[in-house]
């Protein structure tokens, strides 16, 4: 199969363009995960994945318009494309489409120096062995992988995953596809989020907390006081350090109904920072105490196993939700 190269001209179809990038795979890249995470929602409202097939659909809001990306993958690398309204800019566009699909795959941070730095520990380093070429998927904006982890927060992934439905079915606005396939739903932008009002998400489920705390962060996010995606355009320049995470997480654990948790796998899904340390997290305590032969530790003692991983200790609480092989990735 042929692919166009990255420098191709954007094809032009009736004032929407189609930006392509081809992205080389590392070696041993696995996407077991990238398949699980995209394909939590059996109604398939957002985003289709056909395994078989080694393709991902999924309608995203791009500068505040619907957009179809489509990513398709073999050895060795992914053909991503995005059909989008015209911009101004396609070099710009296909930049950050690169950057984008680059996050999604988990590519921004390389895992293989935890590999190599730990791949001789007592306990976690048969693991690494076992799993060697895991990259963490991540959502294609920080503001969608900041609300799945509000709407995460203390339930399971199966009520998580009927609770996004919802609001995608709210604020999201349909994507028709080509070939006869039903229409897909644009993850809702901020500012779609932001205008659904109170009284509509709690009709839809939310909590009254998570419910204010999503409209908070959509706010702003939207009025661009909380910069999701500047933080995520530094990052993906090589340009984010751990001064930068350290005042990106104090600024979202001021907003309201926002803890250590939600900001660890915020960076994690929105931006690959490898090092948020999930020791509340539910899941990565199960496996530890599977890992270690022993109980389940408590948050504490978890925080203390992971500190010994700087810094990639949410990489490794990747491997741990792998482990785990069920829903809790």
């Amino acid at each position: 199969m042929k692919h166009r190269r990255a420098t191709a001209l954007p094809a032009v179809i009736e004032n929407r363009m189609l930006l392509e990038v081809s992205i080389a795979l590392p070696a041993r890249y696995r996407f077991d995960e990238f398949v699980h995470f995209h394909d939590r929602d059996e109604q398939q409202l957002a985003e289709r994945v056909d395994a078989g097939a080694r393709s991902l659909h999924k309608a995203i809001m791009w500068q505040r318009s619907p957009a179809l990306l489509q990513l398709q993958w073999q050895s060795g690398q992914v053909q991503a494309s995005l059909d989008a309204p015209q911009a101004e800019s396609a070099a710009a566009d296909r930049a950050a489409l690169q950057a984008m699909v680059k996050r999604m795959l988990g590519l921004i941070y390389a895992p293989g120096q935890l590999e190599l730095a730990h791949g001789d520990h007592p306990e976690l380093g048969a693991l690494l062995s076992r799993q060697a070429g895991l990259h963490v998927p991540g959502s294609p904006t920080p503001f969608e992988a900041l609300t799945w982890a509000i709407t995460g927060q203390q339930i399971t992934v199966a009520v998580a995953v009927s609770l996004r439905r919802k609001l995608i079915a709210l604020a999201g606005e349909l994507m028709a596809q080509d070939g006869g396939m039903p229409a897909l739903h644009a993850y809702p932008d901020a500012p779609r989020v932001a205008a659904l009002g109170l009284d509509a998400l709690r009709g839809a489920g939310f909590s009254q907390a998570k419910a204010q705390t999503l409209l908070a962060v959509a706010q702003a996010v939207a009025d661009d006081s909380l910069p999701l995606d500047d933080w995520a355009a530094r990052s993906a320049a090589g340009r984010w350090d751990e001064e930068d995470v350290a005042a990106a997480s104090a600024q979202l654990l001021a907003v309201k109904g926002i803890g250590p948790w939600t900001v660890n796998y915020t960076l994690l899904r929105g931006y690959g920072w490898p090092d948020g340390s999930l020791h509340g997290d539910v899941a990565v305590r199960r496996a530890i105490g599977l890992l270690t032969g022993s109980d389940k530790p408590d948050a504490r003692a978890a925080s203390d196993w992971l500190e010994q991983f700087r810094p990639w200790r949410a990489l490794v609480a990747a491997h741990l939700w792998a482990s785990l092989a069920d829903s809790a990735y």
